[in-house]
């Protein structure tokens, strides 16, 4: 069986916890939800920006290359993939949300739905 959430800490990526406790501590975070518009809309971690990850290449100017960036999708996997097309575009403050939307919710921090 996989030891998803007993693993060794990986620094590139963050735990919920992790994130919400930097967040109420009043750290800037850029927060990307690299998911389809229909799965941002039914729940995503407030002040995220929506960017597809079919999409990402082709968007980067707008993303701050002064902040941390942190990826989120619904499991991890596909913000992986979006860490390393951020830091193939020269971002070098990309962290990545272990576990995503689904290892958010089953912490219980707050989801916010619609756009």
């Amino acid at each position: 069986m996989f030891n998803f959430f007993n693993r060794k800490a990986d620094p590139s990526e963050l735990t919920p916890a992790d994130l919400q406790q930097r967040q109420a501590a009043g750290e800037r975070l850029f927060v990307l939800d690299v998911r389809e518009p229909a799965e941002y809309a039914d729940g995503h971690i407030a002040g995220s920006k929506l960017i597809p990850l079919g999409r990402l290449a082709n968007h980067t100017s707008g993303l701050p290359q002064d902040q941390p960036i942190v990826a989120v999708c619904r499991s991890g996997n596909r913000s992986s993939v979006a860490q390393d097309v951020l830091k193939r575009a020269g971002f070098t403050n990309v962290l990545n949300l272990r576990g995503g939307m689904l290892a958010w919710a089953r912490s219980g921090l707050p989801i916010k739905r619609g756009k």
